[in-house]
């Protein structure tokens, strides 16, 4: 099981053309391991997937997995709102070796709880990968509700849930009906560090994008039990927790990890620059968790 703090990737773009920046990518890699990243979910929300198309996305997965050359797993994310795309774009994270597979509840055409039992055991049994179940209705108008992840978990390759709804009530039930062997991961940084105490076993972050070792500290003193240190950590990641969601994601944390100077800031359309009248909340937020600000934008 992959536990502790596990970023939700930018994937970083190129200013004059719009293609991804492989160089950019590949240090975004490197430094994601140097600063204790637990695991890099490669294409998320946050990877702007909804941008790429199927050969960009599957190429993106495999680059990722090239350049972690095996020090830090890799889950791809391979979700959609076609069952067969999404057992498409599984396969390819399996053929490139990704270590597993984050996907998201079908979005926008809103299956019944017994469409989602379908549609994921349809792609379990099409692809021998790990596979976490990811539920974000905020966004794809979609619940997973907790006793269709229980139904689920009785598959063998199904192995976890990011639960990005922000309701610790609904966490708590999760990990108390759940197999212990089955993950439970938070999706929302502001109350990951409740649900990982409250026995989670990590967060898929956007902050980590921006404040890596902080927040894998953050989550180790979470798991192991410490509370009081896990609580005065993530006192300076509030205003990042916040900050980074002014605007849709991946808009403010694509701005603050090129504010870092590690990429540009460059987003595809719909997605549009972050709004100026932000910058300085941003810049604060990242000033308070210790992060260096060292390009102009």
């Amino acid at each position: 099981m992959i536990t502790g703090s596990i970023v939700a990737m930018v994937t970083p773009m190129r200013d004059d053309n719009l293609e991804v920046d492989w160089e950019a990518l590949s240090r975004l890699v490197d430094w994601h391991v140097e600063q204790g990243t637990a695991a890099i979910v490669a294409v998320g929300t946050t990877g702007e997937s909804a941008t790429l198309n199927v050969a960009e996305h599957a190429k993106v997965i495999g680059e990722v997995v090239r350049q972690s050359a095996g020090r830090i797993p890799v889950i791809a994310g391979t979700g959609a709102n076609s069952t067969a795309e999404a057992i498409e774009l599984t396969e390819a994270a399996a053929q490139a070796g990704a270590d597993a597979a984050l996907l998201v509840t079908p979005y926008y055409n809103k299956p019944t709880q017994a469409g989602l039992i379908a549609h994921h055991t349809a792609i379990a049994e099409a692809i021998d990968l790990p596979q976490i179940l990811y539920n974000v209705p905020g966004r794809t108008a979609c619940d997973m509700l907790p006793e269709t992840v229980l139904a689920l978990s009785a598959i063998d390759n199904i192995v976890g849930v990011k639960e990005a709804t922000g309701d610790l009530d609904r966490a708590r039930e999760l990990i108390a009906c759940c197999p212990a062997d089955f993950a439970i991961y938070s999706g929302d940084d502001p109350t990951a560090r409740e649900l990982i105490l409250a026995g989670g076993h990590g967060d898929i972050s956007v902050t980590a994008n921006v404040a890596p070792a902080l927040m894998a500290a953050m989550c180790a003193a979470a798991l192991a039990g410490d509370g009081e240190q896990a609580a005065a950590l993530d006192a300076r990641l509030t205003g990042l927790h916040r900050t980074l969601f002014l605007e849709a994601n991946p808009i403010p944390v694509k701005w603050a990890v090129a504010r870092m100077g590690l990429c540009q800031p460059a987003l595809r359309l719909p997605m549009t620059p972050f709004s100026s009248q932000f910058y300085a909340d941003v810049e604060g937020a990242m000033q308070l968790a210790g992060i260096q600000l060292n390009s102009s934008l």
